[in-house]
């Protein structure tokens, strides 16, 4: 049966970024410049999605705005008629180039922070001055009659500045922000040890989201993402499994989701010798997990089954060797004490910092 057509496209511009986030999405073994899609295969892929049915394009990276024709990328997305997302730390982008971005029809700007104690978010992100550029860049972006996302990663090291952190991004003038628990997979999975919150903390968080949710209702949107250490059922991570998403590399390689090349057993096809279209409908990867007859048990006979499809298949992978098994966060899972307890290549007290070529690694602070 042909799948229905996706809605979203995250365009993973680079992995080149000027920041270190031991948290970071990217995987591991990041793509070098020289093998990044050049500016007439990402304007053919802006062209794919939109004939695709796709409706909006993520930006990303990386820092999407290392790419020297970010600007020309973002108006061949607008003139495919794609709705344009672009996904920044603001760390090197000026607000020359961003009222450039903006004359170019960028529709609206994510931020990255870190946290509000300026020491505490450039640590984290490997840059003194990171925090400052970064606010720079939300002033600029209001100023600019953008709409401003604030995206919030949360870990052990500011679990218990949320509340500060959501009140300076109505400061920021966002209109929205996400308080999103690290996911650990990648990069994530590396610091796990050093990253992960106790079950106590992320109780409380929940709760001090949904008082300032109730507080601030109408000044801004807060969305918030548990996270699966301690939850009671999956996600439906990317809204299923080869249903509503693609992702595309800087390589050009084609994923169901950002960290679907963490599973070796997968054939990725890439844009360089196929159309999106083409991917979408008859990639291997895509269809590895597409749907529901590819379930075991407990999955198989589960009533969620149409309603979380299983989890993520990469957390799978990683905490239980195998990417059909039931998402360890799901309390059926028979891996369920691996979603506890991080495999001992995982039980670092340092924190591994995202580098090319090496790692550098730093205690944690809390406070």
């Amino acid at each position: 049966m042909r799948p229905p057509p996706p809605i979203g496209l995250l365009a993973e511009l680079t992995h080149r970024c000027p920041l270190r986030c031991p948290y970071c999405s990217n995987p591991v073994d990041l793509a070098r410049r020289s093998a990044e899609l050049d500016t007439d295969t990402w304007r053919r892929v802006f062209r794919e999605a939109a004939d695709l049915g796709i409706l909006h394009v993520h930006l990303s990276g990386g820092e999407p705005t290392a790419r020297a024709d970010i600007v020309e990328l973002t108006r061949a997305a607008t003139e495919a008629g794609l709705y344009t997302n672009l996904i920044t730390s603001g760390v090197g982008l000026k607000q020359d180039r961003l009222e450039a971005l903006a004359t170019a029809g960028l529709d609206h700007l994510q931020l990255s922070v870190q946290d509000v104690l300026e020491t505490e978010a450039d640590r984290v992100a490997g840059r003194r001055g990171a925090h400052a550029e970064n606010r720079s860049v939300a002033g600029w972006t209001v100023a600019a009659g953008l709409p401003l996302t604030i995206n919030a990663v949360i870990h052990r090291g500011n679990i218990g500045r949320i509340e500060a952190i959501i009140d300076e991004a109505v400061a920021l003038g966002a209109r929205r922000i996400e308080i999103a628990h690290a996911q650990y997979y990648g990069w994530g999975l590396l610091n796990r040890a050093a990253l992960l919150p106790e079950r106590e903390e992320t109780l409380l968080a929940r709760t001090v989201v949904e008082r300032a949710q109730a507080r601030l209702e109408g000044a801004i949107v807060i969305d918030y993402v548990a996270p699966d250490q301690f939850a009671r059922h999956p996600k439906p991570c990317m809204s299923g499994w080869g249903r509503r998403f693609i992702v595309v590399t800087p390589t050009g390689r084609a994923l169901p989701c950002h960290a679907a090349e963490s599973i070796p057993s997968l054939e990725f096809w890439t844009v360089r010798d196929r159309s999106l279209g083409d991917i979408w409908e008859r990639s291997p990867a895509f269809a590895a997990f597409r749907g529901t007859e590819w379930m075991r048990e407990p999955c198989a006979s589960c009533p969620r089954k149409e309603v979380d499809f299983g989890g993520c298949r990469c957390q799978a992978h990683a905490l239980t060797g195998d990417a059909s098994n039931t998402d360890p966060a799901c309390i059926w899972s028979p891996g369920r004490d691996a979603i506890r307890s991080a495999p001992p290549a995982h039980r670092r007290k340092q924190v591994v910092y995202r580098k090319y070529g090496q790692a550098r690694q730093s205690p944690v602070n809390r406070r």
